[in-house]
């Protein structure tokens, strides 16, 4: 591969996404605030930029995978930003789960220096990255889709083309608002499971079979009961994620009381000292409650 791509960000899904980009073949530059998570990419071929501005000049396509609106705001906006240093033509991705009113901003600005924008938040959490089987909800250009796409199904087991720009963030919004509230009920279901009496082994055996059982079920209810809460999906980014699905469907005259409840189960982990932790560590509050 001669596509010289660009990886900024490399938390919990960023590493796994650029050490699948080096497996393909694409030159890569990478970017991390704290340049130690860098490593074990340089050792493996990556060149490690020291700030976003250099990590864009000479990519062909930049991909962003970061927390929030603030994060990806400085990092694209910010004292050596990345828009004002890519080429015109670069292809910016922006990979991270953030407001689609925040999308719309930075599409219009990539417009305006001539580089084109996807949205394309993930599907999938550490294990999926690592494996090359994340699902791209994406948002833009046919255009730009194509010419990204190579780069994008070296991390993906596939792509979904959802519309124009912002499609991607509404969609993985909605996605996190339902995994968020399953997550939260799963906490307290359990909880009253083991205060209950019942076996609790038999009890999720008949929930994970039954009505209930979904993949999402099956894998959080092993991390509670093993308290098992090495990060795979940040506990306080899913309390992130279900305030910007509240504010996003408030904007179509919906009101999501399901993720408020939700979200205030998180935020109560959160004030307990769990945020740092797997979104599985919610239960832990209503445990010791």
């Amino acid at each position: 591969m001669t596509e010289k791509v660009a990886i900024l960000g490399l938390g919990t899904m960023g590493t796994g996404m650029a050490t699948n980009l080096l497996k393909a073949g694409f030159p890569l530059t990478v970017y991390n605030r704290t340049a130690a998570k860098a490593e074990a990419l340089v050792s493996a071929g990556a060149r490690l930029a020291s700030t976003p501005a250099e990590a864009a000049k000479g990519a062909s396509v930049i991909i962003a995978m970061l927390a929030d609106d603030a994060a990806s705001r400085a990092l694209w906006l910010g004292n050596d930003g990345v828009l004002e240093a890519a080429n015109p033509g670069t292809i910016l991705i922006e990979s991270s789960t953030v407001s689609p009113a925040w999308i719309a901003e930075l599409a219009g600005l990539a417009a305006q220096h001539g580089v084109e924008f996807l949205d394309a938040p993930v599907t999938g959490s550490r294990t999926q990255a690592a494996a090359a089987q994340l699902s791209f909800l994406v948002g833009g250009s046919d255009r730009a889709l194509e010419a990204a796409r190579p780069v994008l199904e070296a991390m993906s087991k596939e792509i979904v083309h959802l519309g124009p720009v912002g499609s991607g963030a509404k969609m993985k919004l909605i996605n996190n608002f339902l995994c968020g509230v399953q997550v939260a009920s799963l906490a307290e279901g359990l909880a009253w499971i083991e205060r209950s009496g019942l076996d609790r082994d038999k009890a999720l055996a008949i929930l994970k079979a039954g009505a209930p059982g979904s993949p999402l079920l099956g894998a959080i209810s092993a991390r509670m009961v093993d308290h098992s809460y090495a990060v795979n999906f940040l506990l306080t980014l899913m309390a992130k994620d279900l305030l910007y699905a509240q504010t996003e469907a408030a904007h179509c005259n919906v009101d999501l009381t399901t993720a408020e409840v939700a979200r205030s189960l998180f935020e109560a982990a959160i004030a307990k000292g769990f945020g740092e932790a797997d979104m599985a560590s919610v239960i832990e509050p209503l445990r010791n409650k």
